[in-house]
């Protein structure tokens, strides 16, 4: 089969397109013929070599699939985990030792490929009128969010939710899985041309500002409540400001670190306002089908920014690394 081949960890040069042995599924497993394969920045992290890694190249990278099996529209739950630990057993797949995504940890080749052997229950039916680019764009944005709003973050009718990074792919899923739970959703943007995309996508303010004067705008637009929750995946570019845009014993769930690993933090500040700080993960099986039901539902909406082929890896790689993008970069396969 065809497939693009991590061949060395670092820059975008290292994505070679390549001829490569067919995936043989297991006793578990079904063959996936793949048509369409979205990026995150997990991709990235792991190309350049992600530190503690146990990635070894060569590799396929690709987490976010959409494809046929048996003549079934399908997209996969990208998470792997024992399903018999502990973790798995109180719903809690993402704390299993061996937990792993597809195409990024857990030994697990992706889907930049033709081809892909894939658990048989993660596969999710994709709705009739949802085209294969749209539904790979899906399912590990929205389980993330769905994740960071729903479950950690507790988010109910009448809370108000500051979503970080309007444009990226995983917000482009908050902004509409809030919206869905009944919440006022502020969401920030450094671009001034997605102020609208985001409006659009159901934010009820779009705040343009530097990270030094978030917490004044949130506090205009609040009358000086601030917000329940902040849905946050930067980092150290704007995360103690974020912070400062909580009520007192609000709680602030994040997700990643795309501006650096890092963050400098006011303890007094946690401590005083009894606010939480909440890690997460991805989610488990149980929490994608909840999230996929708002998919097939329409509360949730696959937002594309750009499809490249398959051969043309690196320039996806290269558009979202750029990040620009407003919402997912897609691999036509």
């Amino acid at each position: 089969m065809k497939a693009v081949v991590l061949k060395s960890f670092g820059g975008v040069e290292n994505l070679e397109p390549r001829t490569v042995p067919d995936p043989v599924p297991g006793p578990d497993e079904v063959l996936l013929r793949v048509r369409a394969c979205a990026l995150n920045h997990l991709d990235l992290w792991i190309r350049a070599g992600l530190p503690g890694s146990k990635v070894k190249t060569p590799h396929i990278l690709g987490s976010d699939v959409a494809g046929e099996v048996d003549g079934r529209r399908v997209a996969v739950f990208p998470g792997l985990s024992c399903s018999t630990c502990p973790a798995c057993a109180d719903g809690r797949a993402s704390d299993c030792p061996d937990f792993g995504i597809i195409g990024a940890y857990g030994g697990s080749q992706g889907g930049y490929a033709e081809k892909l052997a894939v658990k048989a229950k993660s596969l999710l039916p994709i709705p009739d009128a949802m085209s294969f680019t749209d539904a790979a764009s899906l399912p590990l944005t929205v389980l993330t969010a769905w994740r960071m709003l729903k479950t950690l973050g507790e988010v109910q009718t009448g809370q108000t939710v500051l979503i970080i990074g309007a444009g990226a792919g995983v917000s482009v899923a908050g902004i509409q899985i809030a919206k869905a739970l009944g919440a006022t959703v502020i969401a920030t943007t450094s671009d001034a041309a997605k102020v609208e995309r985001a409006k659009a996508l159901g934010a009820d303010h779009v705040v343009h500002v530097s990270p030094a004067e978030l917490p004044r705008a949130v506090r205009q637009l609040t009358g000086g409540a601030m917000v329940d929750a902040v849905f946050e995946h930067v980092g150290p570019a704007l995360f103690m400001d974020a912070l400062r845009c909580l009520r007192p014993s609000g709680r602030l769930v994040t997700c990643g670190s795309t501006s650096g690993p890092t963050v400098e933090l006011d303890m007094r500040y946690v401590f005083s306002r009894q606010l939480r700080i909440i890690g997460s993960r991805m989610g488990s099986l149980v929490e994608m089908r909840e999230a996929w039901a708002l998919v097939t539902a329409g509360k949730v909406r696959p937002v594309v920014d750009k499809v490249f082929p398959l051969a043309a890896a690196a320039d996806a790689h290269a558009r979202l690394e750029s990040r620009g993008q407003f919402g997912k970069v897609i691999l036509a396969i």
